[in-house]
């Protein structure tokens, strides 16, 4: 029988064991552990030894007090969930630990992939990831937790993941051409359009924040605050990066006059064509590129008058998490009026290589997606259209568990719970 021993760890146990996990990932950090403190959340630094060494491990958070008094691990905890003994072991020592928190009930959801799926949702064959991880969901189950079930839509433990494999791609020419045709175009529309992208420090935070703010009201979604994402900027330190895409007008002015002027001088000559010998030929041509002039000065018009607001014009922000296993791309925000200039689509483009091309980083985390393919009005087809342009693959994560501590006092909270929404 296998001997182990479960305890508190140091920040730098923690920090050793969860770098090189094949589960880690950022909310399983020592530095989200320091994020959560700042709001005043308990949370503890647990781990599994077997023969003295961490073997498994996960940062625990306690809620509430009272009846209501929960603990939970977000996105962990962090263990081979193949190894049944092991599994059973700390996830029963992590109950009896949550339990002398007075804690009703523990809530866990896995960092391990449950199926792997394409981009449009449908499951890859069963020997390339796509069969369901069942010995993993067994082996949860037998150490006593439920599952919350299998479910769809934004939720607060991001069960839909879009990915992108990284690999093979070594350079920019490379990385362009592993998307869809629609999504190169978006990506030299924005540069010809004078969008460029830079890292921003802290000293220019504001900037993110005010996007975000205005993203989060006009698609009805939290939002954080300026103040979370300094936090967050503290604790991660050069493991966050702030991305901010912006309208060069000058540029952007030049481009629409070139355009103008090129447009100009092919109607011209095609009108002198005609003067001379008109055919239905040139006087289609004509026509069309009449229509092209007409729409480029009209654009030019617009660039004019961007020149007025400034030199620089932010136009989308992004938020990115950096780890040696991948990047993932958490937050991000888009002013609406310069949709389109396409900002948002170069944001991701050059996280991808500077982040991941460039600096040898095998997967970008698109993060969440609702989980819904098949309905093109669900709330989320935006967000997963705008993904699936990158040509990547969706990771459907097992979700939640939970494990009832306290039977009696459960049955009360949900009585209770019940007659408030009476």
């Amino acid at each position: 029988m296998r001997q182990f021993a479960f305890e508190e760890v140091t920040e730098q146990e923690f920090r050793e064991f969860s770098e090189h996990s094949p589960q880690s990932n950022f909310q399983q950090t020592v530095q989200m552990a320091k994020l959560r403190r700042m709001y005043g959340a308990q949370v503890d630094l647990v781990a599994m030894r077997e023969d003295g060494v961490i073997k498994a491990g996960a940062v625990l958070i306690t809620h509430g007090d009272g009846l209501s008094k929960f603990c939970n691990v977000v996105n962990g905890p962090l263990c081979d969930y193949d190894d049944a003994e092991l599994t059973r072991a700390f996830l029963g020592k992590l109950s009896e630990f949550a339990k002398k928190k007075h804690a009703v009930h523990l809530d866990i959801s896995p960092e391990e992939p449950y199926r792997i799926r394409d981009d449009h949702g449908n499951a890859l064959p069963d020997d390339n990831g796509g069969a369901p991880n069942t010995r993993m969901m067994r082996n949860v189950a037998d150490a006593g937790f439920e599952h919350a079930g299998f479910v769809r839509g934004y939720t607060a433990t991001v069960r839909w993941r879009f990915m992108k494999d990284m690999r093979g791609l070594g350079d920019e020419k490379s990385l362009l051409e592993s998307y869809s045709k629609r999504t190169q175009w978006s990506i030299k529309r924005a540069r010809s359009m004078g969008v460029r992208v830079r890292e921003i420090g802290l000293d220019e935070l504001d900037t993110f924040a005010k996007i975000e703010q205005q993203t989060a009201e006009r698609r009805n979604f939290e939002y954080r605050g300026e103040q979370y994402f300094r936090r967050f900027a503290k604790c991660f330190g050069s493991n966050v990066r702030f991305m901010l895409a912006e309208i060069d007008t000058a540029e952007y002015q030049q481009s629409m006059q070139r355009k103008a002027d090129d447009l100009q001088a092919l109607v011209s000559g095609l009108e002198e064509k005609i003067t001379k010998r008109e055919t239905t030929k040139l006087r289609r041509r004509l026509n069309e590129e009449s229509s092209n002039l007409a729409a480029a000065q009209k654009r030019l018009a617009e660039a004019n008058e961007l020149v007025a607001k400034g030199d620089l014009i932010p136009a989308a922000a992004s938020m990115f998490v950096l780890s040696e296993r991948e990047v993932v791309y958490l937050f991000s925000g888009s002013v609406e009026e310069y949709k389109p200039f396409y900002a948002s689509a170069l944001i991701q483009h050059e996280a991808m290589l500077r982040y991941c091309v460039e600096s040898g980083v095998k997967q970008y985390d698109f993060y969440g997606i609702d989980g819904i393919f098949d309905d093109p009005h669900s709330e989320g087809r935006g967000v997963l259209e705008f993904k699936q342009g990158f040509n990547g693959y969706v990771v459907e994560m097992p979700g939640e568990f939970m494990k009832i501590l306290r039977p009696g006092v459960y049955k009360l909270e949900q009585f209770a719970h019940k007659l408030l929404r009476r």
